[in-house]
């Protein structure tokens, strides 16, 4: 019995050595010991992502009756931040809004301190789209109009109020109403992250995809400015879209200096001093922790590894990189089609307003309708956030959201010069991500970024909250309107469908 159960554990001692040996001729002796390579499958990245059955529906689901005749007063707001934080502050504006029963005035945007940028609402969005198309939701104005009053005409001055950060919908329901029943009008400013994101009301949180999804909408010429650019990426196949968050701003907010000469490290120290709240911060801890943007360099050996080849054509929505050509070369060696809207675009228009929200516009339209979307850094980045919940939104188009925690200690190895497995370490890496399919929605990843399930449904669900809404939707929202809106506020009779996906 002894000498049996002896040979036994020489054969599997031989078979595991065998395997081992084998495991590594696979691999090319790279030095991995893992399991057998991964391979991540390019082709199908070109692709959208697995819906599983759903599909983007921001429609009610419930009874939703549309504005009352009379509104308990008027809300203006004032938007700050660039463009994307902005259109985040007005979904909020116009839920608000319709939690207080408010007339909503058309949402001022703030002339951007970074790029002196004063287009307003009527420079960037379609108004007259905006109004009609949440006609069944809010009243909207673009202005609070003058009243008659002891025979004097005058506006009515509304009282400026400063929300909390992520306030409830209580406050709006308590204290700012009762200042605007009190006044006629309140004004919030700043309203940047000014209501909570997660509301516990599905329909509170389709409303803000109603909005965000199909009421803004950008100016007609933008947007055929978008898509000449898209038509002429696409003239010779596929194309990617990377946002590159490797900018002054973020690299001083994150606190990533250790990669800069001494001359630049000054730089960022100094903006970061007169810009953020004081705060030690080691480099190389941060970068473990995954809070570093990438680097132009470590975006291309990501692509490399995953197999996309240097005849990949990329288009590079960006700001002004820190450190400047320094830190692209090594990227476009590895990808030497990259392309910007100035460079696939020369228009007048578009050179002049290249770093203001009309440059901020274009590129987000031409990241929305890529085939293949990559943020580079999605921490507080409200471009790439909101990117992210509109491409699944957008029918679960493919992104690439690479683990930089995850993908931290692979680089630090590489750059102290351990190389073997280390392209194996990088799809190990990207496998665990998401690329653009249905998923739950943890913190602190924002509604904005992923609305699903609330703005989502399935035509055969098991869960009755998750099936689709009736197709004449539309049309019994529109009877409702009719038959209690004034005559004043009726939509156009020849205009009876919505621009809305619901």
């Amino acid at each position: 019995g002894s000498v049996a159960k002896l040979s036994i554990a020489v054969l599997v001692l031989l078979i595991c050595t065998l395997s081992f040996l084998f495991s590594t001729t696979l691999t090319g002796n790279k030095g991995f010991t893992g399991p057998a390579e991964v391979r991540i499958n390019v082709e199908q990245l070109w692709e959208s992502a697995d819906s599983g059955g759903w599909r983007p529906s921001s429609a009610p689901r419930s009874h939703w009756p549309p504005p009352p005749k009379e509104s308990n007063g008027y809300l203006r707001v004032r938007c700050n931040g660039g463009l994307n934080q902005q259109r985040s502050a007005i979904c909020n504006a116009v839920l608000a809004a319709r939690i207080m029963n408010a007339t909503l005035v058309l949402p001022e945007l703030d002339a951007n301190s970074f790029w002196h940028d004063d287009s307003g609402f009527h420079g960037i969005y379609d108004v007259e789209h905006f109004i009609h198309s949440l006609r069944y939701d809010v009243r909207i104005v673009e202005s609070i109009p003058e009243i008659r009053k002891n025979g004097k005409t005058k506006k009515i001055k509304a009282v400026q109020m400063r929300p909390g950060r992520d306030a409830g919908v209580d406050w709006y329901t308590t204290e700012a109403l009762a200042t605007m029943k009190q006044h006629g009008a309140i004004y919030l400013t700043p309203f940047s992250h000014r209501l909570a994101e997660e509301i516990d009301n599905p329909e509170y949180q389709r409303l803000r995809c109603r909005v965000n999804y199909h009421a803004l909408r950008f100016k007609p010429h933008i947007m055929k400015l978008s898509e000449s650019i898209v038509e002429k990426l696409r003239t010779e196949g596929h194309f990617m879209a990377i946002h590159l968050r490797f900018e002054m701003d973020m690299l001083a907010f994150a606190g990533c200096v250790d990669i800069f000469t001494p001359k630049e490290r000054a730089i960022l120290q100094k903006y970061r001093k007169e810009n953020f709240a004081e705060k030690e911060l080691d480099p190389e801890v941060r970068r473990l922790m995954g809070k570093c943007p990438l680097t132009p360099e470590e975006v291309g050996l990501i692509l490399r590894a995953m197999g996309f080849d240097n005849s990949t054509r990329i288009f590079l929505a960006a700001g002004e990189l820190f450190g400047g050509e320094r830190f692209m070369k090594p990227f476009r060696a590895l990808f030497p089609r990259l392309e910007n809207h100035s460079s696939v675009d020369s228009s007048e228009e578009l050179s002049t307003k290249s770093q203001g929200l009309l440059g901020s516009a274009v590129d987000y339209m031409v990241c929305l309708l890529a085939d293949i979307f990559m943020p580079t850094y999605d921490g507080p980045s409200n471009f790439a956030n909101n990117l992210l919940g509109h491409r699944l939104y957008y029918g679960f188009r493919t992104t690439i959201r690479p683990d930089r925690k995850a993908l931290a200690p692979v680089f630090i190895a590489r750059a102290k010069g351990k190389k073997a497995g280390f392209e194996e370490a990088v799809r190990r890496a990207m496998l665990n991500t998401n690329f653009g399919g249905p998923h739950e929605r943890v913190r602190p990843e924002s509604f904005y970024t992923n609305s699903w399930p609330e703005c989502f449904c399935q035509t055969e669900a098991k869960n009755p909250a998750h099936k689709c809404p009736p197709d004449n939707v539309l049309q019994v929202l529109h009877n409702q309107l009719e038959s209690q809106m004034t005559s004043d506020l009726e939509p156009q009779r020849g205009n009876r469908t919505s621009s809305m996906e619901r």
